[in-house]
Order: C-alpha cells, then sequence, then structure tokens
C-alpha cells in the first residue's frame, strides 16, 4: 500500500519535512516513489504539487494523520463530518 507521509530533513532542532509517496513498510527516511509537498512547523510553511497529491489519492494512497490534517487546511480533501453535525437536521 503506498501512503502519503512526513520525511524528516533539515538540522538537528530545525527540522522540516518533505511530503512523500512511500511504500507503506519502508523505513521513514527511505527513498521515496515520489516527493509531493514540503511543509516547516517551526514557520507553518506548507508547498504542495497538487496534481500529483490528487493523481496519488485517485491511485489509493493513504495520507497519514498528519498529512491529511495538511491537506484539510489546504482544502485538498474534505473535513470529516463531526458527530453533532450528522445528527443536527437541516433548517426548513
Amino acid at each position: 500500500m503506498i501512503k502519503l507521509r512526513l520525511k524528516r530533513f533539515g538540522k538537528k532542532r530545525e527540522v522540516s519535512y518533505r511530503i512523500v509517496a512511500i511504500n507503506s513498510d519502508a523505513r521513514r527516511d527511505g527513498r521515496p516513489l515520489e516527493e509531493v509537498g514540503f511543509y516547516n512547523p517551526r514557520t507553518d510553511e506548507t508547498r504542495l504539487d497538487v496534481p500529483a497529491i490528487t493523481r496519488r489519492l485517485e491511485q489509493g494512497a493513504q495520507p497519514t494523520k498528519t498529512v491529511r490534517h495538511l491537506l484539510e487546511k489546504a482544502n485538498l480533501l474534505e473535513r470529516p463530518k463531526t458527530p453533532a453535525q450528522v445528527a443536527a437536521k437541516p433548517e426548513a
């Protein structure tokens, strides 16, 4: 199974991440199939290759929890509805 997950790089205590498509049983910093984005948590900078990400998602790639949150912030994925939103009746 292919996952969209973070690959750590950068200096000690100055970490940043690449968002990569990688086989799920590969190690964290192993060779990715494709690099599809960048995330720096210290500056909250995110750069995404939108066509590559949508192509991988259509092929069945599963994002990790953190990557899913980043994609939801960029409006590439729908946010899941909470139980309160599902139970609420629409006003007529």
